[in-house]
């Protein structure tokens, strides 16, 4: 099993130092999904949801959440984002997210991507909360992960 990155010789939790490495250009593709009563959907699809435009609403709060990262979770490095873009799919019982982050920068980007998925289910679910008590967001997950050639 490999040793993990975050713990330092005492096995306390550490910031790994990636000064040495080169900026690269890196991406991630991220998805998960909210499943949801064909009736809420159909609210969504007619943008009838009291609260508004829900995807666009949640489409915003992915990429501001992809840009707070390193807020949110404690040894997330800081990293420059090129471009968050965020998709959905409507099918027949759920909103499927998809979440592409991409950066040059010494260290990969998935917890950006991660974290764009994961607020942008929530706000889905806050703002549909009212019509369907039923909800449930499943299925988070990194896609893929992408490294180029060095950016110096």
């Amino acid at each position: 099993m490999p040793a993990l990155t975050h713990l330092n010789r005492k096995g306390e939790a550490a910031m790994v130092d990636v000064s040495a490495k080169p900026p690269v250009l890196r991406e991630a593709v991220a998805e998960g999904r909210i499943l949801l009563q064909p009736a809420t959907l159909d609210l969504i699809r007619s943008n009838q949801v009291k609260k508004g435009d829900v995807l666009s609403i949640a489409r915003i709060a992915g990429i501001q959440a992809a840009k707070q990262t390193q807020y949110l979770i404690p040894l997330c490095h800081q990293i420059p984002l090129s471009k968050v873009q965020l998709d959905f799919e409507l099918r027949s019982k759920a909103v499927h997210i998809t979440a592409t982050a991409i950066t040059v920068a010494p260290t990969g980007v998935e917890m950006e991507a991660l974290t764009a998925v994961s607020v942008a289910a929530l706000t889905i679910y806050d703002m549909c909360k009212a019509a369907d008590k039923k909800m449930r967001i499943e299925g988070v997950k990194l896609v893929s992960k992408t490294k180029g050639t060095s950016a110096t």
